[in-house]
Parts: C-alpha cells; sequence; structure tokens
C-alpha cells in the first residue's frame, strides 16, 4: 500500500495505559510517602501522644530516672520559693523599721542635713523637740480604738488603780468631770475598778491577763502600783499617744491640757517647795580642811515627781520608760529615784546617759502638799490664785486632805485646811 499511517492493534494500547497507569500510582505513593510518613488518617491517640511505639516500650529505668528528675526539679523550685519568702519578710521587716524612723528622719534631715553657719551672738538655738514616733495599732488593737474614742488631739490623762484607792479615785474623776476634761483613761488592775468605773461612767481599760503583772496589781500598794506604770504606759506611747501621768491623789481644778509647754520629751511636776528647789540652784559645798580651794560648787534641783508628769511618744522617751521599768524588775529601788536617776544622769564611764529633754512645770500650777500647807494657806496672797492640780503627794492622810482642798477650792470654805498641820503626825 501507499505511505499511510500503520493501524496499532487494540491489544498494544490496553497494555500502554497499563503501565502508564502502574507509573503514575507508584510516583503518587511516593509523593505521599514524603509528605505524610505517618499515614493520612490519624488517629487521635495518635494525635496527643506522638511518642513512637519504641518510646513507648521503654525500659522502667528510664521511667525511674524520669521522676527522679522532675522530683528534684521541684524540690530545688520549693527552696526557691521558700528564699523568696524569707527575703520579702526581710525586705517587710525593713519596711517597717523603715516607716518608724521617717518622721524622726526627716526631721533630722531639716537640722542636720544642710549644714547652716551660726548665726550672730544670742541667736543660736538647738533643737529640743524630738520628732514622735510613728504610731503602731498592732501593738494593741483593743486599747487603739480606745484611745481613738476618747483622746483630744492624741493627748490623754492616764491613771492606774486598784481597789486599794477606791475612795480617792472618786475624788480624782469626780473633779475631773467637774472641770469638763474628756480625754481620761483609768487602767483597771482588777475587776473591782473595771466595774466601779462602769458603773460611774468612767473610761476604763481592763488590760489583758499578764501573770507576771497581776499579782502586783491586785494587792500591791501605791510603790508597788507605781513601778508597773512604766511597762504599761509604753503601749500608749507605741500607739503615738502623748500621755499626762496622774496618780489618783490628786485634785483637778483647771484643764491641765491648757498649760503645757509641749516642747520637751517629758514634762514633769517637781517635788521642790520654792524657786530654788523647784528650778535648781547653786549648792556650795564646805570642806575646811582644803583650804584655799574649801568651796566646791554644785548644781542641785529636787526631784521631778513620778505620779504627775507630761510625757510625749518619742524614741526616747520611749527608752526612759524601758530603762526605769528594766531597773525596776531587777533592783529593790522607789520608781522615783530610779526615774530621776535615769532622767539626769549623764553619761560618764561605764554608762550611756539618756538623751531626754525635759521640762520642770510652774510650781504653784502643778502644785505638791508640802507647798500648799507649808506655804501657801499662809500666803495671804498666794492662797487666792487657783491652781491646776494639787497632788497629796507629801502626806500619808491622803483622802481627807484632798476632800479639805475641794471644800476649799471648789466649795469656798476659807477654813478648811487650817486644822491640818505642815507635815504629817
Amino acid at each position: 500500500m501507499g505511505g499511510g499511517l500503520r493501524r496499532v492493534s487494540g491489544p498494544s494500547i490496553l497494555r500502554s495505559r497499563i503501565c502508564i497507569a502502574i507509573l503514575i500510582g507508584i510516583l503518587l505513593g511516593c509523593v505521599f510517602a514524603f509528605f505524610f510518613p505517618h499515614g493520612l488518617f490519624l488517629s487521635s491517640s495518635s494525635t496527643l501522644n506522638p511518642i513512637s511505639h519504641s518510646q513507648v516500650g521503654s525500659t522502667p529505668c528510664e521511667s525511674s530516672e524520669r521522676i527522679n528528675m522532675l522530683k528534684s526539679e521541684f524540690i530545688s523550685a520549693s527552696e526557691k520559693n521558700a528564699e523568696l519568702k524569707r527575703q520579702i519578710r526581710q525586705l517587710t521587716e525593713r519596711l517597717q523599721l523603715a516607716e518608724q524612723r521617717k518622721d524622726q528622719a526627716q526631721k533630722q534631715v531639716l537640722v542636720l542635713g544642710e549644714q547652716h553657719k551660726a548665726g550672730s551672738f544670742g541667736t543660736v538655738k538647738g533643737s529640743r523637740t524630738n520628732p514622735t514616733v510613728v504610731p503602731d495599732d498592732s501593738v494593741n488593737p483593743r486599747l487603739s480604738k480606745i484611745l481613738e474614742k476618747i483622746s483630744v488631739n492624741k493627748e490623754v490623762i492616764v491613771a492606774l488603780a486598784n481597789s486599794n484607792v477606791k475612795d480617792m479615785l472618786e475624788v480624782w474623776f469626780t473633779n475631773i468631770k467637774r472641770v469638763g476634761i474628756p480625754n481620761y483613761l483609768v487602767v483597771a488592775l482588777d475587776e473591782d475598778i473595771d466595774s466601779f468605773c462602769q458603773s460611774n461612767n468612767v473610761p476604763v481599760y481592763k488590760r489583758d491577763p499578764d501573770e507576771g503583772i497581776d499579782a502586783v496589781a491586785k494587792v500591791g500598794g501605791n510603790h508597788a502600783v507605781s513601778g508597773l506604770k512604766f511597762r504599761i504606759l509604753r503601749e500608749f506611747l507605741q500607739l503615738g499617744y502623748s500621755v499626762l501621768l496622774s496618780d489618783v491623789d490628786i485634785v483637778y481644778l483647771q484643764n491641765p491640757f491648757n498649760y503645757l509647754y509641749r516642747d520637751s520629751d517629758v514634762e514633769s511636776m517637781t517635788d521642790g517647795h520654792n524657786n530654788m528647789t523647784a528650778y535648781g540652784y547653786n549648792d556650795v559645798f564646805d570642806e575646811p580642811s582644803m583650804g584655799w580651794a574649801r568651796y566646791a560648787h554644785t548644781m542641785r534641783i529636787w526631784v521631778y515627781n513620778s505620779g504627775f508628769f507630761y510625757i510625749r511618744p518619742t524614741i526616747p522617751s520611749i527608752e526612759l520608760l524601758d530603762r526605769v521599768a528594766g531597773r525596776l524588775s531587777r533592783e529593790n529601788a522607789w520608781d522615783q529615784a530610779v526615774f530621776n536617776e535615769e532622767l539626769f544622769y549623764p553619761s560618764h564611764p561605764g554608762y550611756d546617759g539618756l538623751h531626754a529633754s525635759r521640762r520642770t512645770m510652774d510650781l504653784y500650777l502643778f502644785m505638791n502638799s508640802k507647798v500648799l500647807f507649808k506655804t501657801v494657806r499662809k500666803d495671804a496672797k498666794l492662797s487666792k490664785l487657783k491652781p491646776v492640780i494639787i497632788h497629796v503627794n507629801y502626806h500619808p492622810d491622803k483622802f481627807p486632805r484632798m476632800k479639805a482642798i475641794v471644800e476649799y477650792y471648789v466649795n469656798g470654805k476659807q477654813d478648811a485646811l487650817k486644822y491640818f498641820p505642815d507635815g504629817s503626825e
């Protein structure tokens, strides 16, 4: 035949197509094997847990090592957490201490932070008033709530009392009420005084039980109870309150807060009986055997009365209370003597003196009973003065003299004082 195409038979075409299909299948299998090595349709367990069968079949030794490693990491994390807590606690304590000192530091910076030249002659004055402490309500939350309610300008009159002084206590708070003083508080040392004050609408604070103190508080006499006040007063100062500490053998004729200077750590009435003994004088000691040097000059002042003083919440004030309370717990001593020794003794070899500022109250406004019965009642001019308070500290017959003072100064009975001797009999 001529030059046309040769015709392919049917069976050869069929074989070619089969080969092509097989080739395409092999190629697709290679592609899927490359991109999907674990197959197209994975079970949910395979997806969630990609651990191979070889891993599942790992030895128990490998699992134990893994658990031990996790335990070790947990213990290490716990130790780090405990260390962080300790550091946080230390930082918190430092912050609280810094807050307590902040007010004092700010005042000190004002005085000491910037250096100044001395002024002209007669114009230079040093700082006398120490800064107050930062109040710490956590010391005694219950007392803090009471003081917040009754105090005026963070000031309060405080008296300690047990049943031994019940009669004098009644005269004490009756005259405080009459004068109109709102900020006063009785620290009851037994249940009887607590009930007595409540029945007479007198602000009272009954301390929590304290075995070391309560035995003395309930049965102790005046001196024993006086020794407790330095420990109890500390909490008032820590709470940020200024305290006018008062014995109960005191008659109030005016509001004492109107006559305070508030420029010192301690402002106290005196046991002195005139200007010299109350405010100080140069007492010359004579020793003839010394010849030319026979005369030695000494500075004298009669003691402060530890039964009536105003104390501000400052670091030196709290240190004073700690020193006195500490010595009274170790020594068989009179609290008033210790109180004055700590206030006045200067630093010397083996002893660091207290750096507290102090002021003596006016002896005719804050009057002791020696001044009244020995001098004032016999002087026509002085007898017309009206004291702020009168403290019957020099005489043991306290209750009748307190009633006589009320008769004289309150009820105007002119002969109410004349029947008492100057001193005690």
